[in-house]
């Protein structure tokens, strides 16, 4: 199932407490920069969140003749997003948990 589908289904639900959601992820980044090594399939990808943080995502092929830079790239900005969602995560979990402490 995909993010947006997730997404869809939660608001169906009408779950609607303090959550992350994609447009949230994405609303952080500022800007991703991509590096293929030479003489590899290796493709790494460098997203720069509105702070100035940095995460890495990276794909590689097994097979160089498989190889598609566009598709590389995709998969490793995919992989190093993926990772926002865990930093994003515990930034809400900890600001709920000390708000609640404060209340």
């Amino acid at each position: 199932m995909s993010e947006h589908e997730i997404e869809n289904k939660i608001q169906e639900k009408g779950l609607n407490a303090p959550r992350l959601t994609p447009s949230a992820i994405d609303s952080v980044i500022a800007k991703s920069e991509y590096h293929v090594f030479p003489g590899t399939t290796l493709t790494v990808c460098c997203i720069t969140l509105e702070n100035g943080f940095t995460v890495t995502g990276e794909s590689a092929a097994a097979s160089p003749e498989n190889f598609n830079e566009e598709i590389g790239r995709e998969i490793a900005f995919k992989n190093a997003r993926e990772k926002i969602w865990a930093l994003e995560g515990y930034l809400l979990k900890q600001t709920l948990h000390v708000g609640n402490a404060t209340s």
